[in-house]
């Protein structure tokens, strides 16, 4: 493994040399916005199997790095680096056509990143920016989402609370004003407002509403975590069809969960008071979306 900063220097090289020609590079294709937790990582390397969908630029191959790069967090928190170094993370408009005459058919090129749909600007950022892009979304029991979410911090040491219930108490007085903050000042970034948001980012309706106002519904495709993770091929299909792309079988090693955690046992009456809590969400979210989800009600 070549040293740390020869990988860094080399890897500034690369996007300064995508950022010069950005000019060439056509923006995504398709965004996947979210949620964080709900599945986007799986669903994102389950997708970039299917031999028409592109991944972003450069190829891991071509770095010291394990996978191909997922999200480019452009439309939440580095909006201000710029169009061109977001478009230095796409394939060029020949790359492109050199895939599509290997393959014989169109192919589709985007990126994951799933604070979009929390974030209060991204979404009009991205209708502005990349009008005619598709919106996928994943959406998990917010109840087990924001479990998950919690444990994860736990485990990267950046929670101090030691119960999901302290942190569920703690959670309207971290977020108090960051909302403010992150649409009256460019730039800003809250960490609480992103990391530590457990109940606040399972409220999908509101959040997804934020989207269709720039976006139709008829071009934004929202999975259930669920049910993606019960039958990958037919979600992945789904997924094909609705970017213009033929399906194409999963290959054994793309059926993967990707940052699965041990499980753990939430306790009832914290499992009851976030049910009845997201319910009124929930309502509105299959409203919303004209179908229902597949998450126990309180």
């Amino acid at each position: 493994m070549p040293p740390r900063t020869l990988i860094t220097a080399g890897r500034a090289a690369v996007r300064r040399y995508g950022t010069a020609t950005a000019g060439f590079r056509p923006g995504p294709d398709f965004l996947l916005i979210g949620a964080k937790r709900g599945g986007s990582t799986s669903l994102y390397y389950t997708l970039l199997a299917h031999p028409a969908v592109l991944p972003l630029f450069p190829r891991a191959r071509w770095l010291p790095k394990a996978n191909d790069t997922k999200g480019v967090h452009y439309f939440d928190s580095h909006y201000d680096r710029g169009a061109a170094w977001y478009r230095s993370h796409f394939p060029t408009a020949a790359a492109r056509r050199a895939a599509q005459r290997r393959l014989g058919g169109p192919v589709a090129v985007g990126e994951g990143s799933p604070y979009y749909l929390f974030h209060p600007l991204a979404a009009g950022r991205a209708g502005r920016d990349v009008p005619n892009a598709r919106i996928l979304l994943i959406l998990r029991d917010p109840v087990e989402r924001a479990f998950s979410h919690y444990r994860e911090r736990r485990r990267q040491h950046a929670e101090p609370l030691e119960t999901f219930e302290d942190a569920l108490a703690a959670e309207d007085e971290r977020l108090a004003g960051e909302r403010e903050l992150i649409v009256s000042r460019p730039g800003y970034r809250s960490y609480a407002h992103e990391q530590l948001s457990y109940r606040a980012q399972g409220e999908y309706a509101p959040h997804l509403r934020r989207w269709l106002e720039h976006f139709p519904v008829e071009r934004t495709h929202v999975l259930a975590a669920e049910e993606f993770y019960a039958d990958p091929q037919a979600a992945c299909d789904e997924v094909a069809a609705f970017l213009g792309l033929p399906p194409a079988p999963l290959p054994a090693s793309a059926r993967r969960v990707w940052n699965a955690a041990p499980s753990q046992e939430l306790a009832p009456t914290t499992r009851r008071r976030l049910a009845e809590h997201y319910a009124p969400f929930q309502d509105d979210l299959e409203r919303l979306l004209g179908r229902t989800f597949p998450w126990t009600r309180p």
